[in-house]
């Protein structure tokens, strides 16, 4: 039979208020108990808890709906009912299953853990209430993520497996697809510059050769966004003030493996700057301010240069304690003469002290090994030259990634704030050991540790040992960056080295060396240090007539407390005679104390993987007096240019000359510098 629609509402409307009637009937009663029917996991007493209704209280309609309300909202429950029986309120309930597990199969773009991770912080977890409103957000909320990054073609397939005891099992079984890649970029409207001009400053790009690491021809929200202020600011740097994006367009192919981009933009025209002024609360002297002010009239429109005056501004007035200041570019536009009449509007705020310093992300490090590295203060004016300061001598340390901070105000005090540094640490110690064995060396053993920030205190200890037939090393050495409170760094090391060999297997050398050394350091600016110490050696050099090289032969005859002798051998011939040889030996001992001094520039904004900055170090190594005397001077400078945010170019010199004092005919042997491969026996450089 059909009803028409008006006549089946009312009909429907009817039923339910005759319903509603017999429900309200039955719910006006005063409750004198209350039991709770349906239950398997939850107990009685969160459903009191939740349950808006206590024996005594006078039930009627009104207090049912409230009381089913509050039920349905707690999700535990898929169906409730209230019933009558008597002076008893029954509640019937049907609980939500429970999740068991989720297992998730499929996904490679997003790690599991990750992706875990989502689902927890939704409530779709083991243990927690099923609801399958909550799984169906969870597949859009995924699909989402492989949408933005690029993956078009996904598909999330969820199942729900009914298990005992009212459980269930949810399986996410993801199908990724390929990355939809950027076929094209077209930039209608532009005319001034050629789309490939524009298309070559943003992120993301059509297919090149080194898409395959880059990655740059993958479709991503964030970095469209990202582009389109990048083209605008493109227009802004090149004068064309009123640049603006009308609209983007972003197609995808049917077969979600390309992506077509068309942004259409609106050029305007080129403007020149008229007029510059400084408007507001300059607080340090308006002349000291306009020597900030890099935009001059005549020049063509540049919001890049008015953006650096902005920085270069808020920096002057945050060296004075004014962290928070504003400056506000204000430009009259004048369309008849296409001129810009430039106003930088300066509000300078509270003047901001640090009321508190904190590090996060640190494991390793002592709090006092990097508070000491800080040039801002606890009590102090906030200053970002002092913060910046702190930042690159922290990141110089070769324990330390990389640093970043954050100005938190206090709560209830305007003129405080709580910086806290985020702290990415590397690595301090590396420890390596080998054994190997070869025809001429035979068995060669070596182990080496060193530690930057040994036991968290910042000292660098290093131990290495090296064993082998023709050379041996056995080094000890601590460096103290911080003896007391200004600085002061010391360096003791204990060192003996063994070698049989000069430079070739066809030049027989062998020299011993022990030495200790005491080395101090000293800042004298925020970028110098000076250093100086002394080290006591003891050498033993011994030369074969011969075999030798000829410059050695002689440095060790002149040199020094010389001696000779002969060494008898016996060797055997394939025939049987025996053959004896004789070999003449040079050798010489002598022990000195070598003073050195040294100066170091470092403004390097890391330790380790520099991009800017430059370090210049100056040594001068002397040994005064003994049998040998000589002197040593070497410089060495590197310098750091970004010349992309990806690349750097760094250049680096290092020179060096030495040469004996008085009757010391040159360099010890060990201290000459060569050129020239391990195969050839080059002349010494002096």
């Amino acid at each position: 039979m059909k009803i028409r629609a008006p006549l089946a509402a009312l009909l429907l409307f009817v039923i339910a208020d005759a319903a509603h009637a017999q429900a309200a009937a039955d719910a006006d009663f005063t409750v004198g108990d209350i039991k709770v029917e349906g239950l398997q996991r939850i107990s009685e007493g969160t459903v009191f808890n939740y349950l808006p209704v206590n024996i005594g209280d006078h039930l009627d309609a009104q207090r049912v709906r409230e009381a089913l309300r509050a039920l349905y909202a707690t999700g535990f429950f898929r169906d409730v009912e209230l019933r009558r029986d008597g002076n008893t309120l029954v509640v019937a309930v049907l609980e939500r299953p429970s999740l068991e597990s989720v297992e998730i199969k499929g996904n490679k773009d997003i790690k599991t853990e990750d992706l875990q991770k989502s689902l927890r912080n939704v409530g779709l977890s083991a243990g927690k209430t099923f609801n399958r409103s909550t799984l169906e957000e969870v597949t859009q909320y995924l699909t989402d993520q492989y949408y933005s990054r690029g993956k078009y073609a996904v598909t999330i397939d969820s199942k729900v497996e009914d298990l005992a005891n009212n459980r269930v099992r949810v399986n996410l079984d993801i199908k990724e697809g390929d990355r939809a890649k950027i076929r094209q970029i077209n930039i209608v409207g532009a005319r001034a510059f050629k789309t490939k001009d524009i298309v070559e400053s943003l992120t993301l790009k059509t297919p090149n050769w080194s898409s395959w690491y880059k990655q740059d021809d993958r479709y991503s929200r964030e970095s469209l966004q990202g582009d389109l202020e990048k083209i605008q600011t493109y227009y802004q740097d090149r004068g064309y003030a009123n640049a603006h994006i009308d609209s983007v367009q972003v197609a995808i192919a049917p077969d979600k493996k390309d992506i077509f981009i068309t942004v259409n933009i609106t050029e305007g025209v080129v403007y020149k700057i008229s007029s510059v002024k400084l408007a507001g609360n300059l607080i340090v002297p308006e002349e000291q301010m306009k020597r900030l002010v890099l935009v001059a009239p005549g020049q063509t429109y540049s919001q890049k240069i008015i953006s650096s005056t902005q920085e270069l501004i808020k920096n002057r007035l945050g060296a004075e304690g004014f962290y928070f200041a504003k400056v506000e570019p204000v430009p009259t536009v004048d369309e008849a003469k296409r001129e810009v009449a430039l106003s930088l509007f300066v509000d300078p705020g509270n003047r901001v002290y640090v009321h508190q310093i904190s590090f996060k992300g640190t494991t390793r490090s002592n709090d006092e090994t990097l508070r000491r590295e800080l040039r801002q203060l606890e009590g102090a004016l906030m200053s970002n030259v002092a913060l910046e300061r702190s930042k690159q001598r922290l990141q110089q340390q070769p324990y330390i990634e990389t640093v970043d901070f954050e100005a938190n105000p206090v709560a209830g005090s305007p003129d405080l704030v709580d910086v806290v540094f985020n702290v990415k640490e590397r690595p301090s110690a590396t420890i390596s050991g080998g054994i190997g064995y070869s025809a001429a060396q035979k068995f060669m053993l070596n182990g080496s540790f060193q530690d930057s920030d040994f036991m968290g205190g910042g000292n660098n200890v290093a131990v290495d040992l090296n064993a082998g037939l023709y050379n041996k090393v056995y080094s000890v050495a601590h460096t103290n960056p911080y003896v007391n409170i200004d600085g002061l760094s010391r360096t003791v090391s204990l060192s003996y080295r063994s070698s049989t060999q000069f430079v070739s297997t066809s030049s027989n050398f062998r020299s011993e060396n022990l030495g200790v050394g005491l080395n101090y350091g000293y800042p004298i600016t925020e970028f110098q240090r000076i250093n100086g110490g002394l080290s006591l050696q003891r050498n033993t050099l011994l030369t074969y007539l011969g075999s030798s090289a000829q410059q050695a032969v002689d440095w060790v005859r002149m040199n020094g407390r010389s001696y000779s002798e002969v060494a008898l051998s016996t060797s055997v011939l394939a025939d049987g005679t025996a053959v004896s040889n004789a070999t003449q030996l040079y050798g010489t001992q002598f022990s000195d104390v070598e003073l050195n001094a040294g100066w170091a520039y470092d403004s390097r904004n890391r330790g380790l993987f520099a991009d800017r900055g430059m370090r210049h170090t100056l040594g001068i190594s002397y040994v005064p007096g003994g049998s040998v005397r000589y002197y040593v001077a070497s410089y060495d400078s590197t310098m750091y240019l970004p010349v992309t945010p990806r690349n750097v170019v760094s250049f680096n010199v290092n020179v060096a000359y030495g040469n004996g004092l008085g009757r010391t005919t040159g360099l010890p042997p060990y201290k000459r510098f060569y050129g020239g491969s391990a195969e050839v026996l080059p002349r010494p450089l002096p």
